[in-house]
């Protein structure tokens, strides 16, 4: 089901860091942008999307001083902002009451991800949060509702395993996956706890993590201890699955349910540890990783302190360096799970955003790469609007 080239001329970024909020907006050719910002400056963005169904929408997951976790709303494409009248947040207990899922008061920590709903359903988005767990907006982020689907599900707390374990800033709900052929047909993924796939909205889930490694001395069969790190479904074929682990990358070509690990055909010096993933909007063949140190001590930076972003062009089999233009040497920054992604245009834009709040993009499919902005704060999440 291959996607056309897009018409548009006009590509916006939105960049979400540990300190704020820009949009890029470029020009036709994708040469000059012209920045817009800071929105929301000191307070941490998790993500923020634009609705492509409507192209206006904006939504931002904000962790804020004085608000704690919070949703913004724009309808104007981030001139003006509304927080959400009830932004996601889990069921109130009273004192030793436990919630459906035999799990006592929780409070959401901060919304990590967001998700368009179906382009049949407008007005609907998925957030995921920490600790674990999806909520459904209705009303284009005004009001959110837990999805009890997951949170009711008698394996729930053996998938998130450990909520004071896993990442180092605490568990994470992301990748939430719409099948652009059926609404109801979702994934998600959940760092640690594997990944998931429902067939009805959401109301139930099963795993998937049947061939994934997990780290050495721990039980692979168990989905808490696997660390997916994103997981993208290719538009061009949604059958198609890749992902980024804390061990290894992978591909999934449903209606298979094993996971075969293309990772092992990149470069033993380089390995295939990282977090972003990007597959190409027409192509399902052609997929980029950005690659960071991943041994023993897990530095979390580029390897050898030279950044590159690395290509397959035939489904993992082979993998190529794309650096031309980055930092040859002393470059130590590394690139987060949402700070990589693409546009649709005839010749793909790649872009991405670092740890050290660089702003990269590539005009050619990754060919060569070019330095949009420095000195940003630490940037979280990178996305894309076209119009």
């Amino acid at each position: 089901m291959p996607t056309r080239p897009s018409k548009t001329t006009a590509v916006t970024l939105l960049v979400a860091t540990r300190k704020g909020a820009w949009f890029f907006h470029g020009d036709a050719a994708r040469r000059q942008w012209r920045a817009i910002g800071p929105h929301f400056l000191g307070s941490t963005i998790h993500h923020l999307v634009m609705d492509p169904r409507d192209g206006k929408t904006a939504i931002a997951a904000a962790s804020t001083g004085h608000l704690g976790s919070t949703i913004f709303r724009s309808a104007d494409r981030g001139k003006t902002w509304k927080e959400s009248s009830a932004p996601p947040a889990f069921p109130r207990l009273a004192a030793g009451e436990l919630d459906a899922s035999g799990l006592p008061a929780r409070t959401v920590k901060h919304t990590f991800w967001l998700t368009p709903g179906h382009v049949s359903q407008p007005g609907v988005w998925f957030a995921g949060t920490s600790p674990q767990a999806i909520f459904r907006s209705d009303d284009a982020g005004d009001t959110w509702q837990l999805l009890p689907g997951l949170h009711e599900s008698p394996q729930y707390r053996d998938y998130m395993g450990d909520e004071q374990g896993g990442t180092p800033d605490g568990p994470k709900m992301h990748s939430i996956l719409i099948d652009p052929r059926d609404a109801k047909h979702m994934y998600m993924a959940m760092s640690s706890g594997g990944v998931h796939e429902s067939r009805n909205g959401g109301r139930s889930w099963s795993v998937l993590i049947d061939g994934m490694a997990v780290v050495e001395g721990f039980d692979a069969t168990k989905a808490s201890f696997h660390d997916p790190h994103c997981v993208r479904l290719c538009p061009s074929n949604p059958d198609r699955l890749y992902q980024q682990n804390h061990c290894g990358i992978y591909r999934l070509d449903r209606p298979a349910k094993k996971w075969v690990r293309i990772g092992d055909n990149m470069p033993k010096t380089v390995g295939d540890v990282g977090f972003p993933m990007v597959v190409h909007p027409r192509n399902a063949d052609i997929a980029w990783v950005m690659p960071m140190n991943g041994t023993m001590v897990w530095p979390r930076t580029a390897p050898q302190g030279k950044p590159a972003v690395y290509v397959t062009r035939n489904g993992g089999a082979k993998w190529l360096r794309q650096d031309a233009g980055m930092p040859r040497s002393q470059a130590w920054w590394t690139v987060k799970r949402q700070a990589m992604t693409n546009d649709t245009q005839s010749s793909v834009g790649l872009y991405f955003g670092t740890t050290s709040g660089e702003l990269w993009s590539s005009r050619d499919e990754g060919k060569k790469w070019t330095n949009i902005a420095r000195h940003l704060p630490e940037i979280y999440a990178v996305e894309v609007a076209e119009r």
